[in-house]
């Protein structure tokens, strides 16, 4: 047993989980002068850059590439439609995505590397205040080293909630990060799950040139986005010829001769070639010592914080996805970062999920920041609402754009901007606007006098604050 520590007065600072959470906070508290290790076991990067955000987002983008050469382009003059294309080398796309991923993943090596930071590979384990226990070598010839630590960070991540009787396999049934590594394209694909990561996957692979069907357990997909927004994506949907099975949860999937069948509850069953199963996450916490080391953790196993990212014990903070705060990159990377400075004085705004703008990547794209339609409808918020659509703009008119729309969501009397929606293609770059507005308090009118360029989508942005200049003066108006 080897036991590190710094005689330099530094602070030490250990990091179980080299994900967003942990390579963030690894940079902060390298910059504030701590030594610093970071322990992880799946690569840097995380899950968010190898298995999911990066890999799948670089999917989507070539989808929507490919999938653009569809109805549209005949109303924009391009001859070429979707039957003259080569079909699709899912092969080579998933080479070229995995490694978008494995590149990323060693920048960020690299840029560690470069602040001094200590990475090392293995897993790592609380074994009380102040010490984590690292695990390193092959299964039988493990080797352990005591880490002492003035702070410890937890950023291990979650992994692929499973079904009882639909166990991925890799080759038919599949988790998500298990579709980079298929042989061919999937012809007749069930998504399992229309949350964010069922619908991405979903419309994707239509876009391809799967035949997708999804299934989904509510009404309409994307059951907790935007109501409108939901409805424009499903109309998307099944307008690529997508077919959405609603109201309808899976009970089993099972291996046939050449593929799948997927049984739901309701007695139906669905046959496909593949089976994706979307049906959320669960935390990375077993096996870290945390009851043992007084961290407390809910009933689903999250750990549980404070908004300055602390846990139950002194000196043990936790940040990403094992927290079940948000299933958020960008929320992890903030969690760590807020951890460090608190925990080595500096100054600290504690994490606001209010200022958090989010994104599903579908086609087209839903950006929202702030309060919700939803919860204006609840009660309590004196708030009107404006929603343009995007059919009008002459940008989206040029750029074949029917679907879409900008929504603001404002303080009825002051104009205060309170929270938006951006259906679009490229809504995650168009919501920045909509979430300097929310972050800053700034009013409608704030937003409306501010140029923006012409012809552009973002037009529409300034036209919804616009529209919205009378609405919120007048107090007894109904939002």
């Amino acid at each position: 047993m080897d036991t590190r520590a710094d005689d330099t007065g530094r602070d030490r600072v250990v990091i179980i989980g080299g994900g967003p959470g942990g390579y963030e906070a690894s940079l902060v508290a390298a910059q504030l002068g701590a030594d610093v290790t970071v322990v992880d076991s799946d690569g840097l990067g995380g899950s968010a850059v190898l298995t999911d955000c990066v890999p799948s987002k670089a999917l989507i983008a070539i989808a929507d590439s490919y999938g653009g050469l569809s109805d549209t382009a005949e109303s924009l003059g391009i001859t070429a439609t979707r039957e003259g294309q080569r079909p699709i080398d899912i092969v080579r796309v998933n080479q070229r995505v995995k490694q978008l991923a494995t590149a990323q993943s060693g920048d960020i090596g690299r840029r560690l590397a470069a602040e001094s930071v200590r990475v090392i590979t293995g897993t790592g384990r609380l074994a009380g205040p102040g010490h984590v226990i690292a695990r390193t070598g092959a299964p039988g010839a493990e080797q352990e080293e005591d880490l002492v630590a003035d702070v410890v960070l937890l950023a291990t991540g979650a992994h692929p909630r499973v079904l009882a009787d639909a166990v991925p396999d890799g080759e038919r049934i599949l988790d998500w990060t298990q579709l980079y590594e298929l042989p061919q394209l999937p012809d007749r694909l069930v998504v399992i799950g229309s949350g964010v990561t069922g619908a991405e996957f979903a419309g994707a692979y239509q876009a391809l040139g799967s035949q997708v069907v999804l299934v989904s357990s509510r009404e309409q997909v994307l059951p907790s986005e935007d109501n409108d927004a939901a409805g424009v994506i499903e109309r998307a949907f099944t307008s690529m010829g997508m077919q959405v099975l609603s109201r309808s949860r899976a009970a089993s999937v099972e291996r046939t001769a050449d593929g799948v069948l997927v049984r739901l509850t309701d007695g139906r069953s669905v046959e496909g070639s593949h089976a994706l199963l979307a049906v959320g996450s669960i935390a990375n916490t077993a096996d870290l010592g945390l009851a043992e080391s007084g961290v407390r953790t809910d009933e689903a196993g999250f750990i549980v914080v404070d908004r300055v990212s602390r846990t139950s014990q002194r000196g043990v903070y936790a940040a990403g996805d094992c927290t079940g705060v948000s299933m958020l990159a960008s929320v992890a990377a903030m969690q760590g970062r807020i951890a460090m400075f608190h925990a080595l004085g500096d100054a600290v705004q504690p994490l606001s999920l209010r200022s958090v703008s989010r994104n599903v990547f579908t086609i087209p794209e839903i950006a929202t920041v702030g309060v919700s339609e939803a919860e204006v409808a609840e009660g309590g918020l004196g708030a009107v609402t404006r929603m343009l659509p995007l059919a009008g703009n002459p940008r989206a008119k040029m750029l074949g754009i029917t679907e879409g729309f900008v929504k603001i969501i404002a303080r009825r009397g002051s104009g205060t901007v309170l929270g938006g929606v951006v259906v679009a293609p490229r809504a995650s770059e168009m919501i920045h606007a909509l979430s300097l507005a929310v972050k800053d308090h700034l009013t409608v009118d704030q937003m409306a006098s501010a140029f923006t360029v012409y012809p552009s989508l973002s037009g529409s942005t300034a036209e919804a604050a616009r529209q919205l200049h009378r609405a919120v003066a007048e107090r007894d108006r109904i939002g």
